[in-house]
């Protein structure tokens, strides 16, 4: 799998060390062990699914992420890129709104030794009730209509957010945002290709 990744652009060791370490079968249903290694998305139920390597590899690298740095991750989903970006050394805060995979995620993560810190909530709005920010880094594992500001306004001046923002086809463009100040006119936007997401739910019951 490390070697694909490197042919489709993935240069930061860091992020191949990490993702050779952490076993991708592990999160998913074991009738799909044979496929746990393809670069392919898979679904883990509650409509959700555990995303490409080729899109967890090409997110961390876009983080820029050195160790120590805290990262809020918006759809801990299966726990895979919360594993990952763990393995890279990064504080990980994790926010999860539907309930059966938060409470079977935040389980495996703990049973592996990873310290990731788990809240069950509305990604939309961060962890604006729990005092860890302001987070070096913003993640976001689902397809976003727009750029949440509650996300920004808990992003340090000079951290990077990486988002996948809907386009006009139905897919998401990856854009890298550099906060260099709290208005949107001071934000550096670097776009880096479409992907496919499942959607970021804003304001609506969590399952």
């Amino acid at each position: 799998m490390v070697d694909a990744l490197r042919r489709k652009g993935i240069a930061d060791e860091a992020v191949l060390k990490a993702m050779d370490e952490v076993p991708r079968h592990w999160f998913i249903d074991s009738a799909f062990d044979a496929l746990a290694y393809e670069d392919r998305a898979l679904h883990i139920g509650c409509e959700q699914t555990i995303s490409h390597p080729s899109t967890v590899a090409m997110q961390s690298q876009l983080l820029c992420l050195q160790p120590g740095m805290k990262v809020l991750e918006i759809g801990t989903g299966s726990g895979y890129q919360s594993a990952v970006l763990c393995r890279m050394g990064a504080k990980v805060f994790s926010i999860e709104r539907q309930k059966g995979l938060f409470d079977r995620t935040r389980k495996l993560l703990s049973d592996m030794g990873l310290r990731v810190r788990c809240y069950l909530g509305d990604g939309y709005q961060g962890l604006r009730e729990v005092n860890y920010g302001p987070y070096d880094r913003v993640i976001v594992t689902c397809g976003a209509r727009e750029i949440p500001q509650a996300l920004m306004d808990q992003l340090k001046e000079g951290g990077i957010m990486v988002i996948p923002l809907d386009d006009e086809d139905g897919k998401q463009e990856m854009l890298r945002i550099t906060k260099n100040g709290p208005a949107q006119g001071e934000w550096k936007v670097e776009k880096f290709g479409a992907y496919s997401f499942v959607p970021m739910l804003d304001g609506r019951q969590m399952g």
